[in-house]
């Protein structure tokens, strides 16, 4: 680059509130720009959270964290540090509008040797690359009303979400049924649910979802396979 990076601002986005209350994507982009600037030497000044959309929000003005941190950057005589180019900008012409502030920009993703003129062509051909897509599945999707497909039907909603429901027992009672001869003669000894979890974690037998044993977890086991006796 042309200059050397000494100082820089830590720029964070999230796409909706939602994210930005449950720190989704936020702990990931904070993580690979600490790590980045630690590797290259560079003083992180600050670090700020912009909540927005991707979709509509180019334009600066729609972006008061990404505004103040520019002006911030520019007295500090700081670049803007992302962990990618696209919690930046989805857009090559809000890229290229950011380049005239005279601050630098850095995108992890790209290394500290990407220049403006090389961002400026990566945010063009993510851009390409996110219209060839929506192309394909929009083609993809008329291909499929073409076949009869019936698209975006929501009238079996209640229908579907029962038979999930109906297949997620099943498979249920049927992992309880393979533990019973395991833990019957725990809970017919009268063993505690924490000690039952503590043998079988010892043992070495995972969970349904392939964890660790608690409680709680046996905890359902056992009134599964109480509910299942009761019913035979």
């Amino acid at each position: 680059m042309s200059i050397t990076i000494t100082r820089a601002i830590g720029y964070y986005r999230v796409s909706t509130d939602q994210q930005g209350r449950s720190g989704l994507g936020l702990e990931s982009q904070q993580a690979k720009v600490r790590a980045f600037c630690e590797q290259e030497g560079i003083e992180l000044l600050s670090e700020v959270v912009e909540i927005e959309t991707g979709k509509g929000s180019d334009a600066l003005e729609r972006r008061p964290v990404l505004a103040s941190a520019l002006k911030e950057a520019k007295r500090a005589d700081a670049a803007i540090v992302v962990a990618k180019l696209d919690r930046l900008a989805r857009d090559v012409h809000f890229v290229s509008g950011l380049m005239t502030k005279r601050v630098p920009f850095v995108s992890v993703e790209h290394g500290i040797d990407a220049d403006p003129f090389m961002l400026h062509l990566y945010a063009a051909l993510a851009e390409k690359e996110r219209a060839m897509i929506s192309e394909r599945t929009k083609a993809a999707l008329e291909a499929a009303k073409a076949r009869g497909v019936v698209l975006g039907n929501t009238t079996n909603l209640p229908e579907a979400r029962a038979k999930g429901h109906e297949t997620n027992r099943r498979h249920a009672d049927s992992f309880a049924e393979k533990l019973r001869p395991t833990m019957q003669p725990m809970l017919d000894a009268g063993l505690s649910y924490r000690e039952i979890a503590r043998r079988l974690n010892a043992m070495g037998v995972p969970t349904a979802r392939e964890g660790i044993w608690a409680a709680r977890t046996v905890s359902n086991i056992a009134q599964r396979l109480m509910t299942r006796r009761e019913a035979a």
